[in-house]
């Protein structure tokens, strides 16, 4: 089996799960509403070493193309060092907060696209940033061959190992009863890009990743913090909302800052990247 073919399997794995524990579609948009509220972040923020990091890469005369760049997490700060930001996002909840964090913070080079990367048409930028999006790319060479044909210089894969859906995967087999297929990570993704002829720098970033959204300050917030990451894209809330108040003491910690999650693996970031020939 071909590495493509063996990412396509992993990705329809994932699907069928999905799809046996809900009982049915994916809702509309699954990263709107609360979930996209909880991928604000103000882009004026002092960058972290992650976020430095990409930094590095980007000119003050680039085009940044952020492809699935959600409520601006990342893209924003960027768009504040180069000369313009394009926004490709398929979710209509996270480009609307994209939209008005923009606004709120007074960024006048950023613009959404709205829809997916392979619908968008022809957006082409000097730097191509692909974050924590390509778990969910079941077509991942189409996907790629796009990224290779807009950059005009570098495309740059920030992705997290564990993937950060894989990141509950002690309190998924709480709720759901069984181990949670993972979606593919660094260890399907290069070596896809190395049949394709992409012989990428991979560089670990240190420390480990920060998760979006504040930690909880009461019991309440802490649980519902649990249920949305196991319960994304497959409902059974109540079900989930019940064990984690059943094994609470078990999932988290109180500390000055507020309640520490026990669950949640470390996430450690990775950029995978190539200048284009």
């Amino acid at each position: 089996m071909s590495a493509a073919a063996a990412y396509i399997a992993r990705m329809d794995a994932v699907e069928a799960q999905r799809t046996r524990l809900s009982g049915g579609p994916p809702p509309a948009d699954r990263w709107g509403g609360q979930m996209a509220r909880l991928f604000r972040a103000d882009p004026r923020r002092a960058l972290d070493a992650n976020l430095a990091a990409v930094a590095e890469y980007v000119r003050a005369d680039d085009v940044l193309v952020d492809v699935g760049g959600g409520a601006g997490r990342m893209g924003l700060p960027m768009a504040l060092r180069c000369r313009e930001l394009v926004n490709v996002e398929p979710s209509p909840g996270m480009g609307d907060e994209f939209e008005a964090v923009a606004q709120e913070a007074g960024i006048t080079n950023a613009r959404l696209v709205r829809g997916g990367w392979q619908e968008a048409g022809a957006v082409e930028g000097d730097v191509l940033l692909v974050a924590h999006v390509t778990y969910f790319v079941r077509e991942i060479v189409p996907f790629i061959e796009k990224l290779q044909a807009a950059a005009r210089r570098r495309v740059i894969l920030f992705i997290a190992s564990p993937p950060p859906p894989a990141r509950s995967s002690r309190l998924f087999r709480m709720v759901h009863g069984e181990d949670q297929v993972f979606v593919p990570g660094q260890a399907e993704l290069l070596p896809v890009l190395w049949e394709m002829g992409i012989l990428p720098d991979v560089r670990v970033l240190p420390g480990i990743m920060d998760l979006p959204g504040p930690v909880p300050q009461t019991r309440e917030d802490a649980i519902k913090a649990a249920v949305r990451t196991v319960t994304l894209g497959i409902g059974n809330e109540e079900h989930a909302s019940a064990v984690a108040e059943q094994h609470f003491d078990e999932l988290f910690a109180p500390s000055p800052a507020g309640y520490q999650s026990l669950y949640n693996l470390d996430l450690r970031a990775l950029l995978v990247t190539w200048e284009m020939h």
